[in-house]
C-alpha cells in the first residue's frame, strides 16, 4: 500500500522546486534531493539516484520525469500527474509572463548580463549534483573509464549527448549482465 501522502502536498512541494530553479531539469537536482529526501523523506538517496537514472533514460526533462516517479511511488497514477503538474504550473506561469513582455527588454544590456550570471550558478548547480551523485556511487576504474570516453567524445567529437546515454545505457546493461553471469557461475 502507498503511504498516504496528501495530494495538495505533492502538487505544493514540486511547484516549490519549479518555481525556484532556474536553469532546467539538471539544476533542480540537488533541490529536489533536499525535498524529497531530506525534508520529507518520500525516497532515500539511492531511491532518488534511481528516479535520476531512469529519468535520464526516457523522453522528457529529468526533473518532470522525476517528479513523475515520486508522485507515482506516494500516490500512484493520480499522484505522478499532480506532481508533474506541480513541477511544470510555474514553468508555465513564467513562460507565459515572460513571453508578453520579453520583446520590449531583449536588448536590454543588463538583462543580458543577468542571465550570463544566471548561467554561472546554473553550472554550480549541476556541479554540485553531479558530486552528489559520485559520492553515491561506487567509483571504480570502469566508472572513470566511462566519464572520460564520454568527456572525449563530447568535446572532441561533439557527439550527441542523446548516444552518449544510449551507449552508457547499453554498456552499463552488459556490463552488470555479463558480472551477474560471473557472480553466479562462481558461487555454484
Amino acid at each position: 500500500m502507498k503511504e498516504k501522502i496528501r495530494l495538495i502536498d505533492l502538487f505544493g512541494v514540486f511547484f516549490k522546486v519549479g518555481i525556484m530553479t532556474f536553469g532546467g531539469g539538471l539544476a533542480m537536482l540537488p533541490i529536489l534531493e533536499r525535498e524529497i529526501c531530506v525534508d520529507r523523506d518520500w525516497a532515500t538517496n539511492q531511491d532518488l539516484l534511481d528516479y535520476y537514472s531512469i529519468s535520464q533514460c526516457t523522453p522528457g526533462i529529468i526533473a518532470v520525469n522525476t517528479a513523475t516517479f515520486v508522485g507515482y511511488s506516494k500516490r500512484g497514477v493520480l499522484g505522478g500527474i499532480v506532481a508533474t503538474l506541480g513541477m511544470i504550473f510555474p514553468s508555465l506561469l513564467i513562460i507565459t509572463v515572460l513571453g508578453t513582455i520579453i520583446n520590449k527588454f531583449k536588448d536590454n544590456p543588463y538583462l543580458i548580463k543577468a542571465f550570463s550570471g544566471v548561467r554561472v550558478v546554473v553550472c554550480a548547480l549541476i556541479l554540485k549534483a553531479v558530486l552528489k551523485l559520485i559520492k553515491t556511487n561506487k567509483i571504480n576504474t570502469l566508472f572513470i573509464c566511462l566519464i572520460v570516453a564520454s568527456l572525449a567524445l563530447k568535446i572532441g567529437l561533439n557527439v550527441s549527448s542523446t548516444l552518449l546515454i544510449v551507449f552508457a545505457l547499453l554498456f552499463s546493461l552488459i556490463y552488470h549482465f555479463l558480472l551477474s553471469g560471473k557472480n553466479k557461475g562462481g558461487n555454484s
